[in-house]
């Protein structure tokens, strides 16, 4: 028997990363698209998620106030979430991880590093 596909949930405000990175995760798990921080949440109303890629650097929301209301709910502070985000800067990874995000990736990322980084920390 098949083992199950996870749930991925992919957060960025460009399409051309949400369509790259449901390319490339497509084959792995089921990958869900939001383009904002206001859709991932609609979607967590009814999908548990193994894990949320939430981008930093979106307009009425960023991944950082995005973060610290996921992780402030029962319903989704056990979801594992990762930065996958061009802000390269060490400060904005250190803020991400006190914020309580697993990992930490820079676009363009590379996909069998994305792949193994989802196993790694997904539930």
């Amino acid at each position: 028997m098949a083992e199950e596909k996870k749930l991925v949930i992919l957060v960025d405000d460009n399409p051309a990363n949400l369509r790259i990175g449901k390319n490339v995760l497509s084959d792995h798990y089921i990958v869900a698209t939001a383009p904002s921080a206001a859709k991932l949440f609609a979607l967590l109303e009814n999908n548990k998620p193994a894990l949320i890629l939430l981008d930093i650097d979106m307009p009425e929301m960023n991944g950082y106030q995005a973060i610290e209301i996921l992780k402030s709910s029962p319903d989704s502070k056990h979801i594992p979430v990762v930065f996958l985000t061009g802000m390269a800067d060490s400060q904005d990874e250190e803020k991400g991880r006190s914020l309580g995000a697993v990992d930490y990736i820079l676009k363009p990322f590379d996909p069998p590093d994305l792949i193994a980084c989802i196993e790694k920390h997904s539930l």
